[in-house]
């Protein structure tokens, strides 16, 4: 995970840290401790297309999507928003299973419930060069 063009705006340090190790685990396609920061009714969307809803749902869902690479590192540039709502700017950077890169710009919104677990994403990127 890259971080060193990152901007930041006002999540706490605690919301800031517990984010990175979010995102570490989607760059390291653990399934299980990606699982630890949902809610169990999250929501989940990939541009206008509703990915899943439930927590089971979504990270079986999320488990065959990463199959369909090798790896991914996100690439920071900009998170803003609160404790509770937040945007995160990425480039995102694949490894193709035929070798190839691709690397597709990204914005993701999550909303955190009272506990602080996601209860809904909302990602907008053109996937179109990871599978092409």
């Amino acid at each position: 995970m890259k971080i060193q063009n990152l901007n930041v705006n006002q999540l706490s340090a605690d919301v800031y840290r517990n984010y990175l190790s979010y995102l570490k685990a989607m760059d390291e396609k653990d399934i299980e401790t990606y699982g630890k920061f949902l809610a169990d009714d999250v929501e989940m969307w990939f541009n206008n297309e509703q990915f899943g809803i439930g927590k089971e749902t979504i990270l079986k869902g999320l488990g065959e999507y990463w199959q369909s690479f090798v790896s991914i590192e996100h690439d920071l540039t900009n998170i803003y928003g609160t404790d509770k709502n937040y945007v995160l700017e990425a480039l995102n950077h694949y490894k193709r299973h035929d070798g190839r890169d691709a690397t597709v710009k990204a914005v993701a919104f999550t909303d955190l419930n009272y506990n602080g677990k996601v209860k809904s994403v909302r990602l907008y990127m053109d996937m179109a060069p990871i599978f092409k």
